[in-house]
């Protein structure tokens, strides 16, 4: 495939404890101006630090008090950057704006309130229910400005601001839309604040990346840039900030929350970015570090600097942490967001904090790399590099350029089949009502999982680590050296370890903050389970988490063929998971979704390996199906303030998208796994649909009426039944459906390979 498309940047949004907007943010970076101060968010007498990077304004200043906080502080940057970019959300073209979001705890103060009014015998704020999943937050800033294109909300931790980056520009040279607001929000929570002071890598005072490095300072905040194609963006008349021509994504697979010390995750993600973008080392001018602060965050990135750059005697380094904080999921996008201004205006912002003897040491260590310390740099560059590193061992890179560079992103066009299929799904459970999976340490050890390993996982990574071994051996793939770092993997999730997240908020709701658990704390991000995934298999490649509403499993499967399409990976593991314990009782309870009539929940993780046809022909694998299409509409009419809302205008779009790209006809379509799970507005809504396009005769498989809504893993099982039957010969052809939230549908063809 041939796709010299160009990417850039036409608007950029930004909020946060050093400014309310872009130039006042990047204007307060150069000039040393620090957002640290003592938190006021919640009481932290008993902690050890009291420090914190705070947003000045008010929810009601920022979203008028209608929605979460990290939505909110999205919706401000969003609206920003749409601005800037000379958008028209009241006009047609605002169909076509897509919005990626990256976020690491999402919901969390919504978490707090809700179990603070638990714990005083009171029941939840339902709207708080509603906003404690990153599933909803890219669909409540695409609704709140009328923005109909494709949505997703990367959960990758404090990597998720960067990646949101990197699949915009993929979404656009794969054709899969011109236009998106890409960026990260995080507010700040007791959640985070807590897990960080369990794990001591809380700063005393403020924070000192490559300098004291004796821990972070948390903040909050929100980047938004527009990215754009190039012929899109000169077709409106944009103003153009500069191109963005590539990313790198990698896994360390090595620890849940500490970098591999040898670097070596971090040089490849870095490599991978410079490869992707057609450049050399010696091409960077500036690079936006990770620099949380941390003694070993620090060490491997300054080792990583330090052997990547060698030859590069004219690079400038900072991190920007030093005044905004680390803002997790935010974190990426707000320093791309600096870098892209940096790379404009000639102007590098530096990091503060440091003494005189501070200097002495650091010119000591920096060795050739010119580290931008205390006062900012005035200097040209063509070429500027962010970099995110996140628990996960999740590593990404992102490059921009001042002038266009011809970039030969051809990639030989071949067919992508399903190669292997992993699942665990649950049996129902009379006691609860529920469809729970059975997870014995007798299974994890068949599989060479070994007990003091099993110990750290939560139940959302015991089922997703089972499936994705069960998928590689059923694809006959040893993970080696040689095919470590061309295998990748993508998961969607719905809820997410939302069980871990509010048993550590009880937690500290009834001990205090400062006795959060730092056993616990790390299976609270959402890419935990994609972490110890890579960790359990060795898998070094491309490491993404989407959570996207119920659709998040086959939302994982258009994802994982992007990456493989666009040459990053050869072989991509695709899941769905989504666990069902008490908490999900509880909360699903109390959104009137459960229960006779309603849903009957489920449980479960599903892999399926998504392979190239060459890589599938070298190893002789055998081949469920080919998938011959694979897309996601949304639709931004009725009522905007309901997020459940169904659209049979977006879910129409998806199916004929998918047809149009197969080269097939409604007639020639076989069966429909769909996604009815019992609730009867729903399932009437999707049968009325299916038989307008297909008629009366059209087979519909509903998988939740035997394994329940497991939400993700029920979409990824949909995909997964239908390879099956596909490859035991039982039709030719057929599309899994589902759908997210606001109105987000998502449907892949398959057919005989």
């Amino acid at each position: 495939m041939l796709n010299e498309k160009r990417c850039v940047i036409t608007g950029l949004g930004l909020v946060c404890a050093i400014g309310d907007n872009t130039d006042e943010c990047f204007e307060a970076a150069l000039n040393g101006r620090s957002g640290i101060a003592d938190a006021t968010s919640f009481d932290t007498t008993d902690c050890y630090s009291h420090k914190g990077a705070e947003v000045k304004l008010s929810d009601e200043e920022l979203a008028g008090g209608k929605y979460d906080r990290t939505t909110a502080l999205g919706i401000k940057a969003a609206g920003e950057a749409i601005r800037d970019a000379g958008i028209d959300m009241d006009s047609e073209d605002a169909a076509g704006v897509g919005v990626l979001l990256g976020s690491c705890i999402a919901g969390a103060a919504c978490v707090d309130r809700y179990y603070n009014e638990k714990a005083a015998g009171r029941k939840g704020d339902v709207n708080d229910l509603k906003a404690i999943t990153a599933s909803v937050i890219a669909g409540n800033v695409a609704d709140y400005y009328n923005a109909g294109g494709i949505t997703a909300n990367i959960v990758n931790a404090c990597a998720a601001g960067t990646l949101s980056i990197a699949l915009a520009i993929d979404l656009i040279r794969g054709g899969k839309g011109e236009i998106f607001l890409a960026g990260g929000c995080d507010s700040f929570s007791s959640l985070a604040y807590a897990g960080f002071h369990a794990l001591r890598a809380l700063a005393p005072s403020d924070c000192s990346p490559f300098n004291h490095s004796d821990g972070i300072t948390l903040g909050e905040g929100a980047g938004v840039l527009v990215v754009e194609s190039y012929e899109h963006a000169v077709k409106r008349g944009a103003k153009i900030y500069c191109d963005v021509l590539g990313s790198g994504v990698s896994s360390d697979a090595y620890h849940i929350t500490a970098p591999r010390p040898d670097g070596e995750g971090q040089m490849s993600v870095i490599n991978r970015a410079i490869k992707n973008s057609g450049l050399d080392f010696t091409d960077i001018g500036y690079v936006n570090a990770h620099g949380t602060g941390t003694a070993k965050n620090d060490e491997s990135e300054f080792l990583s600097l330090k052997t990547l750059f060698e030859n590069n005697k004219d690079l400038y380094v900072s991190s920007t942490k030093s005044m905004t904080g680390h803002c997790l999921g935010a974190a990426g996008a707000i320093e791309a967001v600096l870098t892209v201004k940096a790379l404009k205006e000639g102007k590098l912002p530096p990091t503060t904090g440091f003494s005189e003897d501070d200097l002495k040491v650091l010119e000591e260590k920096s060795g050739d790399i010119n580290f931008i310390a205390n006062k900012p740099v005035e200097k040209e560059i063509n070429y500027a590099m962010s970099n995110s590193f996140a628990f996960g061992g999740n590593n990404a890179s992102i490059v921009f350029a001042k002038e266009p560079k011809a970039l030969n992103l051809a990639c030989p066009k071949q067919s992508l089949y399903v190669t292997g299929i992993g699942t665990v799904s649950g049996e129902y459970d009379g006691d609860s009502g529920d469809y729970k999976a059975k997870l014995d340490t007798d299974t994890f050890k068949a599989y060479g999982v070994k007990s003091a390993f099993l110990r750290k996982l939560d139940r959302l990574s015991q089922l997703q680590i089972l499936s994705g071994i069960r998928a590689l051996e059923d694809a006959g793939i040893t993970v080696t050296e040689e095919n470590e770092g061309i295998i990748g993997i993508c998961i969607g999730t719905d809820d997410g370890p939302m069980t871990e997240i509010a048993n550590f908020q009880k937690g500290i709701i009834k001990d205090g903050i400062d006795k959060g658990s730092a056993f616990a704390f790390p299976n609270t991000v959402y890419n935990a389970a994609g972490g110890y995934l890579s960790i359990a298999t060795g898998i070094k490649g491309y490491n993404v988490t989407i959570a996207n509403g119920f659709q998040s499993g086959l939302q994982s499967v258009c994802a994982a063929a992007g990456a493989i399409m666009f040459g990053y990976e050869n072989i991509m593991l695709a899941s769905g998971t989504d666990e069902c314990t008490d908490i999900d009782d509880e909360i699903y309870d109390d959104l009137g979704l459960r229960g006779e009539g309603k849903m009957t929940l489920g449980e479960g993780s599903v892999t399926c390996v998504i392979e190239k046809d060459s890589s599938a022909a070298e190893r002789g694998a055998k081949r469920y199906a080919k998938i011959a299409g694979f897309s996601s509409a949304r639709d931004t009419s009725g009522d905007r303030s309901d997020n459940t809302r169904m659209s049979e205008k977006a879910l129409t779009e998806a199916i004929m998208n998918v047809l149009e790209e197969g080269g097939m006809k409604p007639s020639d379509i076989s069966r429909i796994y769909g996604f009815g799970n019992g609730i009867e507005s729903i399932d009437n809504f999707e049968k009325d649909v299916y038989k307008k396009i297909f008629g009366d005769d059209i087979e519909i498989v509903l998988v939740k009426k035997d394994y329940g809504e497991a939400r993700a893993a029920s979409s990824s099982l949909q995909f997964a039944m239908l390879a099956k039957d596909i490859y035991e010969g039982e039709f030719e052809n057929g599309i899994a459906v589902s759908f997210g939230s606001s109105a987000l549908y998502t449907a892949v063809l398959l057919t005989k390979a």
